[in-house]
């Protein structure tokens, strides 16, 4: 796993613990939420790669 890959799994992690602290999320449907905030973040992410390599 890489740098980017191991950053993005612990922010949707933590993401997804506050939802929980907050009782957005229940423990019962974090195997619904989780992908679902994974994915966000990541597509986040990588939205922004481009635009760091051009500044590089």
């Amino acid at each position: 796993m890489d740098k980017d890959s191991k950053e993005i799994l612990q922010v949707a992690k933590e993401l997804t613990a506050k939802f929980i602290e907050t009782r957005t999320v229940s423990p019962g449907n974090f195997a619904e939420v989780f992908p679902a905030v994974y994915r966000v973040v990541r597509e986040a992410v990588m939205a922004d790669e481009p635009h760091d390599a051009v500044e590089s």
